[in-house]
Formats: C-alpha cells, sequence, structure tokens
C-alpha cells in the first residue's frame, strides 16, 4: 500500500532518484562554488527514537487513537524546510503522544471534551502540510500531553446545491478527493494551492490559504458562504447567505484561525462550473521591471485572467520556462462560458505596451485541455509541481532552501523588490558565502502583486537550520521594514509569529485573546500559534 513520507513531502516512492539528486547537487557546486555535496540517507524510521506516550487514550475513544510509531512521527511536523531538516535527522522529540482519527463530528467533540479534562494540547490536522510550523507542538507549558487530531476521515462531498451552484463539504477532504466527487456534477471548487495534493478543505480555509489562480478568486475566503465550526465551548454554525451586511462576519473569525479557536468539520462552499474554453500566453519582457508594468496593467484592466504569473530571469530558467536572460509573464484566461480571444487580445496589448514580446498565434482559445499546459506555461506547472520533492533533494544535499511570499501595493514595488532581494542577498553571502535570491508574482491585484521569493544556498555540515534562521530573519525584517505583510497565503503558525507581532494591531490581539477565552477556555487548542493564550 502506498504511503505518505514521515519525515519529508509527499510520497515515499515519489521524487528524484538518488542519481537525479546527485546531478542537481553536481550542477549546484559548478554555480556556488566548492566540490560536490554528499547526499544524506533518508531516516529509518525503526531507528528513530521517541518519548514514549504520556498518557493512553480512554477505552471510549481507543478505537479513534492511535499511538504507533510511524503516525506519531509522520504527525510531528509540517512539511517547512526546518521540518524536513529535523525529520531527515531523525529528530522527534515533539512527537504527539496520541494521534487521533475522527470520523464523525460527535468523535470530534468527545476528543475535545477529554483533551480539556486531561489538559492535552489538541492539534488540528488536515494535510500536514504546513510551511509555518503550524501543526507541531509547542516547545513547553503546562500540558499533560499533545494529541494530533488528523481529519482525514472526515473526506466526503455531503450534499450538493446544483441550483445555487454550492456544495456542504466536510472539511478534512483532501484537494484530489474533492475535485474527483465534484467532477461527475460538472463543478469545481477552482481552488488548487501548490500542496493541493496534501491538503484539507479545513486547513485551506484555517489558513486563509491562496489558490493557483492568480486574479480575482484568489483565496480561499472567496468561496466559504458557510462553516459549521466544534470549539470546546460548542458548536458553531453560520448561515447559508450569498451576502450579508448584519454586523461582523462570523465566517471571518474562524478564517485564518489556524486551529486555535475550533476544528472546522464542514463548509458549505461556492463552486463554479468546470471550465471548457482556456486560452494561454507566455510573453518574454527585458527584466523583470517591464513585465511587472505590464502585470499591473493586466491587473488594473478587470481582465482576470486565471494566471498572471511573472518569473524573473533566474526564476524562468530554474523553471525551465525562460534562457536566464528574459523575465517570462505567463498570462492563461479560462471559461465554462464563452470562447476568450477578446480578453486575451487586450492583454497582449497591455504587454506589447510595456515591451512584452509575444511568439506568433500565442493565446488562441482552445475547448477542453487542448494547449492549456504547452511551451513555457507547461514547463512552469511541472517545475511547480514538483518544487516540494526537489526542496526535499536540496535539504538531503546539505543545502539552504526557503520561499517567502508578501503582497505589497504597486507604488512601493521597486523599492520594495529591491530592498528584500538586497537584504536576502546580503544575508547569504554573509550566513552561507554564496547563494540565489529569484523573485516571481504569484498573484496580481489591482492594487499590488504578491511577490514569492526563493532562496537556495549552499549550507555549513549540520548549521542548515541556524542559518535558514538569519537569512529567513534578514528577508522577514525587510519585508516589514518596506510594508508588505509576513505571509500573503503560507500563514502565521509558529515560524511567522515574531513578525506577526509587530504586523497584527495591539487591540485585534486584544479582542483575539478575548475569543480564544471565550471559545476555548482552557487553551488547549493550538497554543502559541498566533496569539499566546
Amino acid at each position: 500500500m502506498r504511503r505518505r513520507c514521515f519525515w519529508g513531502w509527499g510520497w515515499e516512492d515519489a521524487g528524484p532518484t538518488d542519481e537525479h539528486a546527485r546531478a542537481i547537487g553536481r550542477l549546484l557546486a559548478a554555480r556556488f562554488g566548492g566540490g560536490e555535496p554528499s547526499l544524506a540517507d533518508p531516516p529509518a524510521l525503526d531507528a528513530i527514537t521517541m518519548a514514549p506516550p504520556r498518557v493512553a487514550p480512554p477505552a471510549a475513544l481507543a478505537t479513534l487513537c492511535s499511538q504507533s510509531p510511524y503516525d506519531r512521527a509522520s504527525h510531528t511536523y509540517g512539511k517547512s524546510f526546518r521540518d524536513v531538516v529535523r525529520g531527515l535527522r531523525g529528530d522527534f522529540d515533539r512527537a504527539p503522544d496520541v494521534v487521533a482519527f475522527p470520523a464523525r463530528e460527535a468523535d470530534v467533540v468527545a476528543l475535545l471534551d477529554w483533551c480539556a479534562a486531561v489538559r492535552a494540547v489538541a492539534i488540528p490536522y488536515g494535510g500536514g502540510s504546513s510551511v509555518v510550523g503550524g501543526v507541531e507542538a509547542p516547545a513547553a507549558g503546562d500540558h499533560t500531553a499533545v494529541v494530533s487530531i488528523d481529519l482525514g476521515r472526515l473526506d466526503r462531498v455531503l450534499e450538493i446545491d446544483r441550483t445555487s451552484r454550492a456544495a456542504r463539504i466536510e472539511g478534512g477532504i483532501l484537494g484530489p478527493a474533492l475535485e474527483d466527487q465534484l467532477r461527475p456534477h460538472g463543478l469545481t471548487l477552482r481552488h488548487f494551492p501548490q500542496s493541493f495534493e496534501f491538503s484539507s478543505l479545513g486547513g485551506w480555509i484555517a489558513t486563509r490559504s491562496g489558490g493557483h489562480y492568480a486574479t480575482l478568486y484568489t483565496h480561499i475566503d472567496d468561496f466559504v458562504e458557510a462553516l459549521r465550526v466544534i470549539t470546546p465551548s460548542g458548536v458553531i454554525a453560520t448561515r447559508r447567505l450569498p451576502g450579508s451586511g448584519a454586523g461582523p462576519s462570523p465566517d471571518r473569525l474562524f478564517l485564518g484561525s489556524e486551529g486555535i479557536l475550533g476544528i472546522i468539520v464542514e463548509a458549505w462552499m461556492r463552486l463554479q462550473d468546470r471550465p471548457t474554453f482556456r486560452a494561454s500566453a507566455s510573453i518574454a519582457f527585458d527584466g523583470l521591471a517591464p513585465g511587472a508594468a505590464a502585470a499591473r496593467a493586466i491587473a488594473q484592466a478587470g481582465l482576470y485572467p486565471s494566471n498572471c504569473r511573472l518569473l524573473d530571469p533566474g526564476e524562468a530558467l530554474t523553471a525551465g520556462a525562460g534562457n536566464g536572460s528574459e523575465a517570462m509573464l505567463l498570462v492563461a484566461f479560462e471559461s465554462a462560458d464563452h470562447p476568450l480571444d477578446a480578453w486575451m487580445t487586450r492583454a497582449l496589448e497591455c504587454a506589447r505596451d510595456h515591451g512584452g514580446r509575444v511568439p506568433e498565434g500565442a493565446g488562441r482559445t482552445v475547448v477542453t485541455g487542448e494547449g492549456a499546459r504547452e511551451g513555457a506555461a507547461g514547463a512552469w506547472r511541472r517545475a511547480f509541481l514538483d518544487a516540494p520533492y526537489l526542496r526535499d533533494a536540496l535539504v538531503r544535499l546539505g543545502m539552504v532552501s526557503e520561499t517567502f511570499e508578501t503582497a505589497v501595493t504597486w507604488d512601493r514595488f521597486t523599492e520594495f523588490h529591491a530592498g528584500v532581494t538586497e537584504a536576502a542577498e546580503a544575508a547569504l553571502r554573509r550566513v552561507c558565502g554564496a547563494g540565489q535570491v529569484t523573485c516571481r508574482f504569484t498573484h496580481v491585484y489591482p492594487d499590488g502583486p504578491a511577490p514569492y521569493f526563493t532562496v537556495i544556498a549552499p549550507a555549513r555540515p549540520n548549521s542548515q537550520i541556524e542559518q535558514w534562521a538569519e537569512v529567513k530573519a534578514a528577508a522577514s525584517e525587510a519585508i516589514l521594514r518596506l510594508g508588505g505583510t509576513i505571509t500573503h497565503h503560507h500563514a502565521v503558525g509558529r515560524d511567522h509569529r515574531p513578525w506577526y507581532d509587530h504586523e497584527r494591531p495591539d487591540g485585534f490581539a486584544t479582542a483575539l485573546r478575548a475569543a480564544k477565552r471565550a471559545l476555548d477556555p482552557t487553551a488547549i487548542l493550538n497554543p502559541g500559534v498566533l496569539i499566546d493564550p
């Protein structure tokens, strides 16, 4: 039976082979200097030492719970660079004492009641794809144990309202299963984050996930119609409505709450008809600045392309979407209703106005999947989906590899991009001796882009986490200083707390703590994430 990797990303049998990983190591040695890096062996589960569980589940919950080494190890961390380094080293000091697999709402209620009674930390766990320390246990506290509550058995589409184009869906369903259950109805949620294969609906909502689509409906927020949440103080169910002006939105309290207020067990989600018309084009620019100007023009024209990703020359080269001398703008449209020629024609005009070079015949409307993944756009998509597996190979090669994303208004972008890049590059020179920083836009809005930076550098032996932390701190401090947000779509978790504390208004922090006390009076849910109890 195929099994998820307990220490890294994805499936155990997927990702680069050792031969491929060593070839990557040789390329990196040529790029950064130094000898060919050695490739660390993955850890063996039977060689890992974990502390014995501090509690056992009561008899009434025993059939829902596991204390097996595999389940405890695989629920210890998320999938950030720091998580994978610790997993590769066999460091599972924060393994949960119990992993619970509720199959219905009543199981979630019973598990939270038990955790509150014994003062055990309860950590909601969707697909485990967090890259910000959002699903790991706190380092210390007055808790007696840690229970990871895996929602994976709550994985069904329960009801479809075809007239309103919405569905009632359980929170533990992963992306592929969700789309498989909607497909026979000709519907889609149309939310495809990079973690799609291994992330859940409840996780998307709890972290305000950003999807693949670059404009208009960019975040999961746009699709939430109503929620059902289990809190230690009781069940909260919001009303299904297309819109409302009745006070602050109760749904918004739980969007981005990162498991500190309750566990999302169901959601009514707005759906869309599956697209049948598509058009795409890859446009070359002499640098990032004219490409950014074109992306802004397209965003402000009200065209709402499904893809409007700008890759700087280094990013384009790494993704196989360019030759390293040009920035590339990937533009795409899709629709279930109409051909797209008028929209694409205007987008290409915007690109040409800013010096974009458009290949002959690019942008024609095609039907169904024809042509949707060709050329530079197809190369980028393949690199996008394979990136987490590649990151694990870089960890095994002893590299520092990190991504950080943000958003900033257009008027600040030029100074912002230069300042963040300079801060990250200076940190790499100081900490690692060499390294590369590249940038792309993941999303564009009329008032600003969401730049996504990628860092790769050689690390000193046994110091990957320390070097990563210095580089991340330098970049994060530059982001806040220059007017960006500490995260656009990766959530806060534990890793971003120091900078989120500065970004978040003090009055809002006070209100959030009050909500925490009201809904989780014993502070068992994910303590230390977003706020201190």
